[in-house]
């Protein structure tokens, strides 16, 4: 593993564990050229997903962009990180599982949507509004009004 700090190429591993959602590998790293000290994680990955976007274009599916997209959307809410983890890994296993390599953005934003909706509703309409291009206020009352149960009429 090369040094972040000066590019050496000979790091040691100077300890190894599981990292908190047990899907992971962490490496705590020292780089003897410099004296740095960095951690890496090591995941398993069934297969090379690539991301088709809707103008058609298609590139490789990244785990950081999905982590850090439902990072924002649940930042500043009550869920701890291993949740937050848990979810994005559930996220990329269900995605790794679905027998295909090419996989529409559409699809991952739905799902994310689903995972979001059941652990956080603000985050999921957060993420929401970004996902579906929200415009105006219109757009948040009218996918609000979507998740609230229907009032009962009076007569």
């Amino acid at each position: 593993m090369r040094c972040p700090f000066c590019g050496n190429i000979d790091t040691q591993v100077k300890d190894s564990r599981p990292a908190e959602d047990h899907v992971a590998i962490r490496r705590r790293r020292f780089c003897p050229a410099c004296g740095g000290r960095f951690t890496t994680y090591e995941r398993v990955q069934l297969r090379d997903l690539i991301v088709i976007k809707s103008n058609g274009r298609r590139e490789d599916f990244d785990r950081d962009k999905l982590e850090r997209s439902v990072r924002i959307s649940l930042q500043k809410r009550p869920v701890e990180p291993e949740r937050m983890d848990q979810m994005i890994s559930g996220i990329v296993r269900r995605l790794e599982s679905m027998g295909e390599t090419d996989i529409p953005s559409k699809t991952i934003g739905e799902i994310v949507m689903e995972s979001l909706a059941r652990i956080d509703t603000v985050a999921y309409v957060r993420f929401a509004s970004v996902y579906k291009n929200f415009q105006e206020a219109g757009d948040f009352d009218r996918f609000v009004s979507e998740l609230r149960p229907p009032t009962p009429k009076e007569e």
